[in-house]
């Protein structure tokens, strides 16, 4: 598996979707994006990475994903068992809001 990249330069297309949760629900969405991730998403063609973030509130889930490219990431779309997946996500979450996004400025201390 590739690493993670957070680079202007990097030729990716990035995933960030922001789920917000009952803090009751937000252990089961981590681990269904987890789950999601290991057997399905990360054996889809062009997929990279992904990272999976919980709020220390415990009403927001945060997925950073990578993929080779925007078509890679639509194609994944297309697939029966993401779906599955996706949708079980979506039903956990009271919203979500999932955009591509290019990296424009990174910044180290």
């Amino acid at each position: 598996m590739t690493a993670t990249t957070i680079e202007t330069d990097a030729p990716l297309a990035t995933l960030i979707n922001v789920f917000t949760v009952r803090e009751d629900r937000q252990r089961e969405l981590v681990d269904l994006l987890t789950r999601a991730t290991d057997e399905v998403m990360q054996h889809q063609p062009g997929f990279v990475s992904a990272n999976i973030h919980a709020s220390s509130d415990g009403v927001r889930v945060v997925n950073y994903a990578q993929w080779r490219s925007a078509e890679a990431f639509r194609s994944m779309l297309g697939d029966p068992v993401a779906q599955e997946h996706m949708k079980q996500a979506a039903d956990l979450a009271d919203s979500y809001d999932p955009h591509l996004y290019t990296v424009e400025s990174v910044h180290h201390g």
